[in-house]
């Protein structure tokens, strides 16, 4: 594969950064620290002198300190920071990936080709050259504010990026017993620190589960983890063979990692998202599996009505039960963004398929489910199957129950079809909110049609964190969490998975699946100190219900990305899901009012600020034990108000954009002067703390170069607008 046939949807033309005299100054800003200067200097085809000159000219720090953890760790971010700045061979030779590698990135890591908009920015390849008059006087401006903003950016920071995934590979040399105090049967999350990528294929540089952070999960109660995985990357698959490269490999290390999640009483359950579809290439030598294609760069479904890739989808199952005989059981989906069988993405309910049009969605759902579950209890009868709900049609989850085997789980997101009210506005939610206390109407419908069945029941919900500030490692609103597991458990639900990729933090709010917060708070903190903490942490509850919750907010707003830059001008481009916020208010706000969104960030800001000055104010009574968990706890809570505050000032400036007058260029001034604060904050606060801006699988948000580099952004636009 060559990078010529890797994907670029519409290819519109990439935004530019005026902040910066040329795009190779900011090629080379952009990935200082995070690639090894020698490649910077091939990409931009001058040599290594020059590069340092350069860096040190913008007043970065030189050598650069280089963390090899970026590349295997952190290859998303690199892949987002370039991605309006490099043609495809470039960005290739940067991250040091093979054409086919970055095809397969941008196709199973997470939905990474949809994050990046479905479209490759048509950017030009980036030299360096010899710059004129201005443009060196411009490069002197920006020395001598980087200097001005961030004097302390050339000493080495407290803690590097990464330095958590040091800490959970450290256990502690005793582990107390487990005592499970959970109403709930199976409490399941995701790693905080695996990627979505292939981790089984390389262990040693990003294993997902080190002893240090089984502990912690075995500690606050979890006995499940979940793993995403593809079938045929753990079974030799004939119609794709290169694609099963390694299975092996893949094998052995996930039998590793259930002997060592076994030692803290916990199981891991595949998430299968099956038969994964395939580019019509593969189906070349084998049309029996081919089914329906779908609208996602040509891929096709296997087509599950056809008797051998139902005999593919139990034999892979039953092989990887075999040969893992310690997994404790599987995480199915149906219904989602990948191609999966012919009735997969076809909500309407037409599959375009022959030999699937003839049946009905909901008999092709149930039947998958049931194939895999044969296929798991062929060989493991104890296993445990959750059969989730997520994207099916409302009017088929019924019948698909009715038509599901016995010895499986019905799984639903809790908030599914829960009522909301904020600032006036009515709306209903469906999933990932933690600000919003489910469970929601249609939840306990499912729940209660899965009873009459005698299927147990399961719950997904999000405890750390979610997309409505997934760039802090949990949100610290306990008292919310605890009022949600409490509503469960009046449900009487029998499980938990407590995260989707986001959300996998071992913090105070996991604690609450066997505890309550008061007793949370007398565990970690001096008796001086609970009442204030107390009084803080409902506060936090208190501002987080006023977050303006929609789906697409939490997907599309700046509320993950506080280094969102800021525009003179619209630039045109759509918000993407967890990937660029861009300037695009509408996407932001969804069903509110341009008024109503900015007044709802407001409250929840200076709300959250009341509880920031409440827990400053107990920092007294702390003892040097003491004052490690405290200060996690404040540099999370700052955090969260970052980006809440950059979300409130990034609209305000949107809104005035669009009407400058001269009253409305006063109020843009001190919006921008704001943001320069919070960035300086946040510079400060992501060199402390390894955790800010980090989640699983988006890797980082934002590096501590973009907060200098957004710092440059607010004072050219300033400069724009005001001389």
């Amino acid at each position: 594969m060559t990078h010529s046939e890797l994907p670029v949807g519409n290819n519109p033309l990439p935004l530019e950064f005026p902040h910066f005299p040329t795009k190779y100054q900011t090629v080379l800003w952009r990935n200082w620290g995070l690639v090894p200067p020698e490649r910077i200097a091939v990409i931009l085809q001058t040599t290594l002198d020059i590069v340092f000159k350069v860096a040190d000219d913008l007043g970065l720090r030189v050598p650069p300190d280089v963390n090899e953890d970026w590349l295997f760790r952190g290859y998303i971010t690199i892949i987002r920071a370039n991605w309006h700045l490099l043609p495809y061979e470039q960005l290739l030779d940067l991250l040091g990936f093979t054409a086919a590698q970055l095809e397969k990135t941008l196709r199973d890591d997470d939905f990474l080709w949809i994050k990046l908009g479905s479209h490759k920015p048509k950017c030009c390849p980036v030299f360096f050259y010899s710059i004129n008059s201005e443009q060196e006087e411009r490069t002197r401006t920006i020395k001598s504010q980087v200097e001005k903003y961030f004097p302390h950016r050339m000493t080495i920071p407290p803690e590097q990026p990464f330095a958590f995934v040091k800490r959970f590979n450290n256990q502690e040399n005793t582990f107390p017993p487990i005592i499970n105090k959970s109403f709930f049967e199976l409490r399941i999350i995701y790693s905080y620190l695996a990627s979505t990528g292939d981790v089984l294929l390389n262990l040693e540089k990003t294993d997902p589960y080190p002893e240090g952070l089984l502990q912690k999960y075995a500690q606050s109660g979890i006995n499940g983890v979940w793993l995403g995985v593809i079938l045929y990357q753990l079974f030799p698959f004939p119609v794709a063979k290169e694609l099963s490269d390694g299975y092996e490999k893949r094998l052995k290390n996930l039998k590793l990692l259930t002997e060592r999640a076994a030692k803290y009483g916990i199981g891991i359950f595949l998430y299968l998202n099956e038969p994964r579809g395939l580019p019509l290439k593969y189906y070349e030598n084998y049309p029996e599996y081919k089914g329906a294609e779908r609208e996602y760069r040509g891929v096709y479904a296997m087509c599950t009505s056809s008797h051998i890739v139902q005999k593919y989808l139990h034999e892979s199952c039953a092989f990887v039960f075999q040969n893992i005989p310690l997994l404790a059981g599987a995480i199915t989906i149906s219904m989602s963004e990948n191609v999966t069988h012919c009735y997969a993405q076809a909500f309407s309910g037409v599959s375009n398929c022959p030999a699937c049009d003839k049946r009905t969605p909901q008999e092709v759902i149930a039947e998958v489910n049931a194939v895999i579950t044969r296929g798991i209890h062929s060989v493991k009868p104890t296993a445990r199957i959750l059969v989730w709900t997520w994207a099916m049609n409302p009017d088929w989850i019924d019948e698909v129950i009715n038509l599901l085997p016995e010895g499986i789980d019905i799984m639903c997101e809790s908030e599914r079809e829960l009522p909301s009210n904020i600032g006036g506005t009515s709306g209903i939610v469906y999933d990932y909110t933690m600000s919003q206390i489910g469970p929601g109407k249609r939840a306990q419908s499912i729940w209660q049609k899965a009873k009459k069945k005698d299927f147990k029941t399961a719950a997904k919900i999000q405890l750390s964190t979610t997309w409505e500030c997934s760039a802090v490692p949990y949100i610290p609103v306990p008292y919310t969490v605890k009022k949600h597991l409490d509503n469960l458990q009046l449900e009487k639900v029998n499980s938990l998975m407590v995260s989707w990729t986001v959300g996998g933090y071992p913090g105070i709010n996991l604690e609450m699946i066997s505890k309550n917060p008061g007793d949370v708070i007398k565990s970690h903190f001096p008796p001086a100190a609970e009442e204030g903490i107390s009084r803080a942490l409902k506060q936090f509850s208190l501002a987080f219900a006023e977050y303006p919750f929609h789906f697409e907010t939490a997907h599309r707003s700046p509320v993950n990305f506080a280094a969102n830059l800021l525009f003179e001008k619209p630039t045109g481009y759509k918000a993407t899901m967890i990937g660029f916020p861009y300037d695009d208010l509408t996407a932001w706000r969804q069903i509110y009012s341009e008024e109503i969104f900015e007044n709802q960030l407001l409250l929840l800001t200076e709300k959250w600020k009341i509880g920031l000055d409440i827990l400053k104010d107990n920092r007294q009574h702390m003892s040097v034990k003491e004052m490690n968990i405290f200060e996690d706890l404040e540099r999370t809570a700052i955090g969260a108000f970052c980006h809440f505050r950059t979300t409130y000032l990034q609209t305000v400036f949107i809104r005035l954009r669009n009407r400058f007058d001269n009253k409305s260029k006063e109020k843009a001034k001190k919006v921008l002067l704001e943001e320069i604060r919070l960035c300086q904050e946040m510079f400060q606060l992501m060199r402390t703390d390894s955790r800010i801006g980090f989640e699983a699988s988006n890797q980082y948000y934002y590096t501590v170069n973009d907060f200098m580099e957004k710092t440059l952004n607010c004072l050219d636009l300033i400069d724009r607008l005001y001389n």
